[in-house]
């Protein structure tokens, strides 16, 4: 791997290393937790990619300032805590101003039981609730279902599940246990799954059938990222725009989960555009 310009700056809190294609800081829990760290990770709730022990966090262009200001306190947490003139670390991290900044765990701690409560207030409304408040668990929920979100606070959210792919998209959330060094245990009551799919029991095979076929190009719309019944030049801008964001070969070295991870939305992008682009 290429490394064209690494700082290592050692000490009981942190280290920070850039990269060819990222900013890497690993830390120690706590400094996970200061405000200046979570209130970025907030920002960017929808554009952040949790890994087993770490958030991988895309850059938004509506998001700059907001970047530039992480960056500005971070280099001046370092110079606090090591005695040096900060401006020149903060210029080169300020040169990485496209790349993904990656924030892990320098280890693994005892996982952290986190208790989530479930509650289908009828088959379109699910509530998800915290027993006190987590930061890092709620936003992961949040980058998962932001789009369904009807409302939410620090410990909870209202989930709008009135379409199948809400409900599909909940499940591929709650199936992901482990958020750092979280382990999230969810529980619910004896009627939730009977209230949330209830609208099945009326369903035949075939009316399923239909429905799927009906829903599938509003998948494709939405893995696009583009409205229902977008242009073809706003298709294909959107479409060139995230290939080259989840393109494999930008995270070759990394984990063969995160590989996995970009080469699966590569390719569904590539089916959705193949489904929907008009050939002439």
């Amino acid at each position: 791997m290429l490394v064209i310009l690494k700082y290592l700056i050692k000490g009981r809190t942190m280290k920070i290393v850039l990269r060819n294609n990222l900013i890497l800081i690993t830390t120690d829990f706590e400094t996970l937790n200061v405000s200046w760290m979570t209130d970025f990770l907030n920002h960017h709730s929808r554009g952040m990619l949790f890994l087993p022990k770490a958030v991988l966090v895309f850059r938004n262009e509506t998001l700059t300032e907001v970047r530039e200001d992480f960056l500005q306190q971070l280099s001046e947490h370092h110079a606090s805590k090591h005695d040096f003139s900060h401006e020149f670390f903060l210029r080169s991290m300020l040169k990485y101003g496209n790349q993904p900044i990656k924030i892990e765990l320098e280890a693994l701690e005892e996982p952290e039981v986190v208790q989530v409560k479930l509650y289908a207030y009828d088959k379109d409304t699910v509530l998800i609730s915290l027993t006190q408040p987590n930061s890092w668990v709620i936003s992961y929920l949040r980058s998962q279902l932001e789009v369904y979100v009807e409302k939410g606070t620090d410990i909870s959210l209202v989930i709008d599940v009135s379409e199948y792919k809400a409900k599909a998209r909940l499940e591929r959330a709650l199936n992901k246990r482990h958020i750092l060094h979280y382990q999230i245990q969810y529980t619910y009551d004896n009627h939730f799954m009977s209230k949330l799919y209830s609208d099945f029991a009326n369903f035949s095979f075939g009316d399923l059938c239909k429905r799927a076929e009906e829903d599938e190009n509003v998948q494709f719309y939405t893995i696009l990222e583009c409205p229902i019944g977008a242009s073809q030049d706003a298709l294909k801008k959107s479409y060139k725009k995230l290939t080259k964001i989840y393109h494999p070969d930008k995270v070759f070295h990394e984990t063969p989960n995160m590989v996995e991870h970009y080469t699966q939305k590569f390719q569904l992008l590539q089916e959705a555009y193949t489904a929907l682009r008009v050939v002439s």
